[in-house]
């Protein structure tokens, strides 16, 4: 017999209509519920899935997180600019770098820079003050195409004055940036009573570590993951690293020891610079070494004896070097040597046993020498051991090279000064670069960012 719908509600404890309905709208709203959970997943599985997709493709520089990026890639974000003159002793070098500033969270990301060099050096200047602002005022001019015309008067502009006018007399390094700072105070760019100055070699070697670490991806993380920095400047020469137990030197050498905030987070800093220990400075110590004072005409057992008369400037100063004579026309590096470790002995140079825990990065000219004579690739850069600048300031100091005469002499130097003076062992491994990612490794970008984050 067939059942009634009825009778099959009865007997499956159903009810009547109304309460039939009733008991659907509970599972209708289960139904609803559930789909609604399904497509919030397969929202954020599409999310995850793209924001991957997204990373794979676009590459984040190391210098700003994933949100940063995506800020950068939909237009959050605020263009800054900023120009700084290094004014160094064999030189001037302007910097002038784009930003783009997160408004997710601030950070900072290099767009693009202009670098430019060739002008001669403040200190080339010192009796004709007004030759200094003149040569300046060239390189500015040339930043001006770089900045937006909308930008100029917001744009901060710095420069800094380093070994080169350290060693000048007061009266001469005080004239020169008087001169130069009314020439930058013409210029359309941001400029204040803090616009010139002679930088504290502690601020070298700091802004130059901050650069270097920056590029590399290194910073916000652990200290560990730090690199050490050797800057070899025209001057002075500089060690900064992060050391990861600092009590030691907390107790022998607290004057070296910075505490610097990076990242939100608090790091001590060891930092040491060397006035006088500068490749052309101790260059001009080593050539003068068996010379009296007053004397511009020299011999030096660093020099091949084929060398004659070879004009030489540095401090304003013109010398003639020539080499000493011997029968196999080759510098007796076992008496070049002797002198150049005399000469940084001098300086008491300390050995900080903490940089011995960190990668080790150099440039200015310790990667300059380097690609001089093969050792790493001009464009690339690339690590050797320390035992390789010894093995080719021997090949150099065999032969003679009209091209490079100076070039036993500081190739014997930088393998004293990292060996005898910071403790390095001749096994030690370096990198030695010029550019991260096509960015210029120099303490003016580190300037940059400090300017921008504090002002002038």
């Amino acid at each position: 017999m067939l059942r009634t719908a009825a009778k099959l509600k009865k007997e499956n404890g159903g009810g009547d209509e109304s309460q039939s309905k009733d008991s659907m709208i509970p599972k209708r709203k289960k139904k609803l519920c559930s789909r609604t959970q399904t497509c919030f997943l397969y929202i954020i599985l599409a999310f995850v899935c793209s924001s991957f997709y997204y990373y794979q493709i676009f590459k984040p520089s190391p210098q700003t997180n994933f949100f940063d990026s995506l800020a950068f890639k939909v237009g959050l974000h605020v263009d800054q600019y900023a120009v700084i003159i290094d004014a160094g002793s064999t030189g001037s070098r302007l910097l002038a770098l784009e930003f783009r500033k997160s408004l997710y969270d601030g950070n900072i990301k290099i767009e693009r820079e202009l670098f430019l060099q060739g002008a001669p050096s403040l200190s080339s200047f010192q009796d004709s003050p007004k030759g200094a602002a003149d040569s300046i005022t060239k390189l500015v001019n040339q930043a001006l195409d770089f900045v937006p015309e909308r930008k100029w008067t917001e744009t901060p502009i710095a420069l800094r004055a380093t070994a080169g006018l350290r060693l000048l007399p007061l009266e001469k390094s005080s004239a020169l940036l008087q001169e130069v700072a009314v020439a930058l105070k013409d210029c359309p760019f941001l400029s204040t009573s803090n616009s010139v100055a002679i930088m504290d070699g502690r601020d070298e070697g700091l802004f130059s570590w901050f650069t270097v670490n920056f590029l590399m991806g290194k910073l916000g993380g652990s200290v560990e993951d730090t690199v050490g920095a050797l800057d070899l400047g025209g001057g002075s020469t500089q060690i900064t690293f992060a050391p990861l137990d600092d009590s030691r030197i907390k107790r022998d050498s607290p004057q070296y020891l910075h505490s610097v905030k990076l990242m939100q987070q608090e790091v001590n800093i060891y930092t040491h610079s060397y006035l006088g220990l500068g490749l052309m400075a101790a260059r001009q110590e080593i050539l003068t070494y068996d010379s009296s004072p007053e004397s511009t005409s020299i011999f030096s057992k660093c020099v091949n004896p084929v060398i004659k008369d070879k004009k030489w400037k540095y401090g304003n100063v013109e010398y003639l070097v020539s080499g000493y004579y011997n029968a196999k026309a080759s510098v007796n590096y076992s008496e070049c040597h002797a002198i150049v470790q005399k000469v940084v002995s001098k300086y008491k140079v300390d050995k900080p046993l903490e940089l011995l825990q960190h990668d080790i990065v150099a440039f200015s000219y310790y990667f300059d020498r380097a690609t001089e004579v093969g050792l790493v690739d001009p464009y690339q850069g690339g690590t050797i051991k320390l035992t390789d600048y010894f093995k080719s300031a021997l090949e150099a100091c065999k032969f003679p090279n009209a091209e490079q005469p100076f070039m036993c002499l500081d190739l014997t130097y930088i393998s004293v000064l990292l060996h005898d003076g910071f403790g390095l062992d001749t096994s030690r491994s370096i990198r030695l670069i010029k550019k991260i990612d096509d960015h210029e490794i120099s303490w003016a970008l580190g300037a940059a960012f400090h300017i921008l984050r504090t002002g002038l």
